[in-house]
């Protein structure tokens, strides 16, 4: 299995949990009922948009470091974010709900939960405590993801959906998706080439374009502006030092 595999299978049985804890209509009308912030309005905005990520550890890092997440939100708000991404993942990112709705709760910035989804349950989940959720093109096939993308929608979600390759760019097209995140990294091998947002951006033409992984310096995000990004997630980079951020988020 790889590492994607591995990370899909865990979160498969945090979804069964969630099943068997928590009715599908109960966490729907939840959903329904919790405000929004609009995420993807946030990522339009004149000039290059940042989405900074909390996150403790990853798999291609490692320990990164910890941090209140509370406290570090509020330093990324002040940095120039328009965005916050919160890992809930918690076995090789070591995130929890807890840290999405303490980092959430000290900003007004919207806020999107990073996971790795895989069952309507934790679309929904999302729902109930965050503005957009992530949805991972490789995870799905294409009848599922577009159920997904709609349900995020139906529930007032930003579905930001990832792709890495041409026929996750198509499919995810295809899904409705307005908002698409191109991963640098490769998440079979963890290999970074930011010529892959380069070589997709052409063909998801007409969508709000977010280039994740692999910027760690400004001249990176101005690159990948050029290229046509509207936005760009950084993590390992921003947690590393935040006043990246105030760097990035000055790019015209």
């Amino acid at each position: 299995m790889t590492v994607l595999d591995d990370l899909a299978a865990a979160a498969l049985r945090r979804a069964g949990e969630l099943r068997a804890t928590t009715g599908l209509d109960a966490l729907y009308q939840q959903a329904l009922l919790f405000e929004k912030r609009d995420f993807a309005a946030a990522l339009a905005a004149p000039g290059l948009s940042v989405i900074s990520e909390i996150k403790r550890a990853s798999p291609s890092a490692g320990f990164i470091r910890e941090v209140d997440p509370a406290a570090w939100a509020a330093r990324y708000e002040e940095e120039g974010a328009a965005c916050l991404s919160v890992l809930t993942e918690p076995g090789r990112f070591k995130g929890s709900l807890e840290d999405l709705d303490a980092a959430r709760g000290s900003v007004t910035l919207p806020v999107i939960r990073k996971d790795f989804t895989v069952d309507e349950a934790q679309v929904l989940e999302a729902g109930t405590r965050a503005d957009a959720v992530l949805l991972i093109a490789a995870l799905f096939e294409a009848a599922t993801l577009a159920r997904y993308v709609s349900l995020a929608v139906e529930v007032g979600l930003t579905p930001l959906v990832e792709v890495h390759d041409e026929r996750e760019a198509e499919l995810t097209l295809e899904s409705g998706a307005r908002v698409i995140g191109v991963n640098n990294r490769n998440l079979r091998d963890f290999t970074v080439d930011l010529g892959t947002f380069e070589r997709l951006a052409s063909r998801l033409e007409g969508a709000t374009l977010v280039a994740e992984s692999g910027v760690k310096t400004p001249e990176d995000g101005k690159r990948l502006r050029d290229a046509g990004a509207d936005a760009v997630l950084v993590g390992e980079a921003a947690m590393r030092d935040p006043a990246l951020v105030a760097g990035l988020s000055a790019i015209p």
